[in-house]
């Protein structure tokens, strides 16, 4: 058990994590029509491709011999955005959940945008295995409206943009957390809160949104909160994101980001799942954590996907979505999910070895594969992120 348990944290420490802060233009409020199942429109499209590439250049934070350079340069994909300019890049270390990541801004011609990355950590990806069944109840951070309490209790100047939560609406009662997940926002919020304050007063008409990959997608579920509750309406997009919470603390999620009338949906949160990717699917449902909604599943193995593999899906769990691909057509689980180009051969034996169906969730070296492929292959800080047929 033990080496069991050493095998699955070491896969899990190869896989990074991130998140990013951004502006009207391209992450305008997703309007989905009442008819879950359609695909989403060209504009939308592009938007995820570019968000994921944003992602990426996370990766490069904290990797020895790389990182990224001002004004805006590094080895992977920022040549690809010659009107961002870096403002700084953090690391906590190893000893505090080991985050890493950097703070850019986007100028015009561009989207106007305050973006943050959160590159994995090695810490959140132990958490799994070892803090899955304690979660700790989630208590909402405040907004604040006259001064910011830091970590050793002093205090920064007020950001007029900045506001108290109304209490009544900012309760969550029952609500439950990964405590491991919670740890690493707590040790990386006092990295950057001071800096978006200040970059919100130098820019006021900057949008802030959150974009994380992979674990890092859960550290961009409570940070949204946390500046949803300080009135800077962030937008989110996250790629692989594990399950955060409780089934109560995803209901908060959903009525903080998810508004509806009679012709459509509006949605400031598109949480992008892949076929095939365990992530998602874990910490497991038996252990009390549930997905929150407005889930956009790109249902092509292999990449690139096209417009037409990404679809809407309906509510928390959509049988039509990552939560039923692997359901086969009997009604039970473990449906066979196609390998993916590379190593085809090999993880068609291991999913197949001696006739033994294994649930997606499970599928442990698909964190090499399936959980790094949203449009591009990611986490690999080289340029244009591999060879010419990853994309």
């Amino acid at each position: 058990m033990l080496v069991r348990k050493i095998g699955i944290a070491w896969f899990l420490s190869r896989v990074g994590v991130t998140i990013a802060v951004a502006g009207k233009l391209p992450q305008v409020p997703l309007s989905i029509p009442d008819n879950a199942g359609s695909n989403i429109s060209i504009e939308l499209f592009d938007d995820l491709e570019e968000l994921s590439r944003i992602v990426d250049i996370a990766y490069c934070v904290g990797t020895a011999g790389l990182g990224i350079q001002k004004p805006f340069l590094c080895a992977s994909r920022c040549q690809d955005f010659k009107s961002f300019e870096l403002v700084k890049t953090w690391n906590t270390g190893p000893l505090l959940s080991d985050s890493c990541g950097y703070v850019a801004l986007s100028h015009p011609p561009s989207a106007p945008r305050i973006i943050v990355a959160f590159r994995g950590t090695y810490s959140i990806a132990n958490t799994i295995i070892d803090l899955s069944i304690l979660p700790q109840d989630y208590i909402p951070y405040p907004g604040i409206s006259h001064e910011e309490h830091a970590e050793d209790g002093s205090k920064s100047l007020p950001n007029p943009l900045s506001r108290w939560a109304d209490p009544a609406s900012s309760r969550c009662d029952n609500c439950m957390v990964h405590a491991g997940f919670m740890a690493s926002w707590r040790h990386t919020r006092p990295q950057i809160i001071d800096e978006l304050d200040n970059l919100l007063i130098q820019y006021p008409n900057y949008q802030v949104t959150l974009v994380g990959h992979s674990l890092g997608g859960a550290i961009a579920a409570l940070a949204s909160l946390d500046f949803h509750a300080k009135g800077w309406n962030p937008q989110i997009t996250t790629f692989g994101e594990p399950r955060v919470g409780n089934h109560a603390l995803m209901k908060y999620i959903d009525k903080a980001f998810y508004h509806e009338s009679q012709s459509n949906r509006s949605v400031a949160y598109r949480r992008v799942t892949h076929i095939g990717d365990p992530v998602p699917q874990l910490p497991l449902k038996e252990w009390g954590y549930r997905t929150h909604g407005e889930e956009l599943y790109i249902s092509k193995v292999n990449l690139p996907p096209e417009r037409s593999d990404v679809q809407v899906c309906q509510g928390d769990d959509d049988r039509h979505c990552l939560d039923g691909a692997d359901v086969s057509s009997d009604g039970s689980r473990s449906q066979r999910v196609p390998s993916a180009d590379m190593g085809s051969f090999t993880r068609g034996m291991l999913e197949h070895a001696g006739n033994l169906e294994i649930p997606a969730r499970f599928r442990i070296w698909q964190l090499f594969f399936a959980h790094r492929d949203y449009f591009w292959r990611l986490g690999l800080c080289i340029p244009s992120g591999g060879p010419h047929d990853w994309k």
